[in-house]
């Protein structure tokens, strides 16, 4: 594979040569989408406004929860009694996941899913105040957002769910309780479990430091465990006796190393030593790397993780172990979708974004204060980024459901502008006022994007083409993960 094809411009680039070739750029549709009546959307705006303030109590109780990964019991059984009070059916407990859950209004075509996220990380806790205080010394935090992420999602779902019964609506609003995404990869094992199979599009968010709906790409990734097995024996007494399993490790990561010379520049190689041995004077029988690959698109990546696997056996046989690897979790890049993020984005710039208060200001500015590094502008919360490809080097389950249904998504400013994701400094805003204010424009944006697609089936179809387009004909979809069981206790003591 050529390095400049490497970068995924297949999930990127060629966007822009489907919408060419197509013909299917706004100004050349033939059935140009239509979008919900104007009176529908206040209707639907003025719901969610009203509802505010309990959406807001929703996500300050998930926040205070700070479950980890498939620990989520109390903050899925939250959102689960909110959808259900709504009208929603709640299937629980699918693909396996005890926190996860499908809740579903309507019946026939088309069916539009929204992703509602809820887990928390380890070590991130954190009170809403502008400066580093943890409500409890290690415990766990809403860095990432995401008791606004489930909270936003399900409130779009309700407020769609309503529309569609005031006016008699064919169609089927669809929310996923997602679980476990910070490394668990609970998406992998719901679009494995054919979850998504009848579904027509699929809208998501996550929170940000800026607003923008753009189709946007990321790196896929895959983890496992590497244990070799040797043969122990005194190494002073008898070391021709041992075989050292450290010594398989060791080759093994001084091959890989050698090979990063000679793999795309976007690529990742990530490892780790767990275990070397007990003592130094024994030849270890027994020694285990973890390794990460990660690249921007999911066929590079197996590429490069066959070329691992080999570096792996042939450290095996020079060093007389064994080994053997198990995946502990894999998932695709994101499969951009102009189609839909371009419906998306509109919604986005009608809404707008986040205009602060006096209070929230100070409490702003004393946060930028905290970062060590110059921060943008806190007019930058309120403006919306252009529309344009992107691109983040991270990884998220999300890119699984992206390559077997249509998907776009959004990122309004729930933090101050600057801030990172993972930190302390997240973790403040999505407690309080300012990560709440995002939270709003995430569901008003999904909800009206999801009234647009309802009204308009050839966008639906548009989408479809597009992402066929991308990923190729005769595509079948194979989790990285395999038949391995999710991992439900992979938090478990943290």
């Amino acid at each position: 594979m050529k390095r400049t094809q490497a970068f995924v411009l297949i999930a990127i680039g060629l966007c822009s040569v489907l919408t060419a070739n197509l013909g299917l750029a706004q100004g050349e549709r033939k059935d140009k989408p239509s979008v919900a009546s104007e009176k529908d959307r206040q209707l639907v705006l003025r719901e969610l406004e009203q509802k505010q303030p309990e959406y807001c109590k929703t996500a300050k109780q998930i926040w205070h929860y700070a479950e980890l990964g498939y620990q989520e019991q109390k903050s899925s059984a939250l959102l689960q009694d909110l959808l259900r009070k709504a009208g929603f059916q709640i299937e629980q407990g699918v693909a396996e996941i005890p926190t996860a859950f499908v809740a579903t209004y309507g019946s026939g075509k088309p069916v539009i899913g929204i992703l509602a996220e809820f887990d928390a990380l380890p070590g991130l806790s954190q009170d809403t105040v502008p400066y580093r205080k943890p409500l409890a010394d290690g415990a766990s935090g809403h860095g990432c957002g995401h008791n606004l992420f489930g909270t936003a999602s399900s409130a779009a779902a309700i407020a769609v769910k309503n529309w569609l019964a005031a006016n008699k609506k064919t169609g089927t609003i669809r929310l996923y309780g997602t679980p476990a995404e910070e490394g668990g990869g609970g998406k992998v094992y719901m679009v494995r479990a054919g979850l998504f199979s009848d579904v027509d599009a699929v809208l998501h968010w996550h929170p940000s430091d800026r607003n923008d709906a753009n189709p946007t790409s990321c790196l896929a990734n895959k983890s496992a465990s590497f244990k070799f097995y040797g043969k122990s024996s005194h190494a002073a007494a008898a070391p021709e006796k041992g075989r050292s399993a450290l010594d398989g490790v060791e080759a093994m990561n001084y091959m890989v190393n050698l090979m990063r010379e000679h793999v795309p520049q976007e690529a990742r190689i990530h490892y780790v030593i767990k275990n070397g041995g007990m003592a130094s004077n024994v030849v270890p029988d027994y020694a285990e790397a973890e390794y990460t690959v990660r690249h921007p698109d999911v066929r590079g990546m197996e590429e490069i993780w066959a070329r691992v696997l080999n570096a792996a056996e042939g450290a095996a046989k020079g060093t007389g172990t064994t080994f053997k690897y198990e995946v502990q979790s894999g998932v695709y890049n994101l499969m951009p979708n102009e189609t839909l993020a371009k419906v998306m984005h509109a919604n986005l710039v009608k809404i707008g974004g986040v205009e602060y208060s006096a209070t929230e200001k100070e409490f702003a500015q004393q946060i930028q204060s905290s970062y060590g590094y110059a921060a943008p502008p806190l007019t930058m919360a309120s403006s919306i980024q252009p529309y344009k490809m992107g691109f983040f080097p991270a990884s998220t389950d999300v890119g699984d459901v992206s390559w077997v249904v249509p998907t776009t998504g959004l990122n309004p400013a729930t933090w101050v502008p600057g801030t990172a994701a993972h930190t302390w400094q997240a973790t403040a805003a999505n407690g309080m006022s300012i990560g709440y204010k995002g939270m709003a424009v995430a569901a008003k944006v999904m909800a009206l994007t999801a009234l647009d697609l309802f009204n308009s089936p050839s966008v639906l179809a548009e989408a479809k083409i597009e992402l066929i387009k991308l990923r190729g004909e005769g595509y079948e979809y194979k989790p990285l993960i395999g038949d391995r069981k999710p991992p439900l206790n992979y938090r478990k003591g943290m």
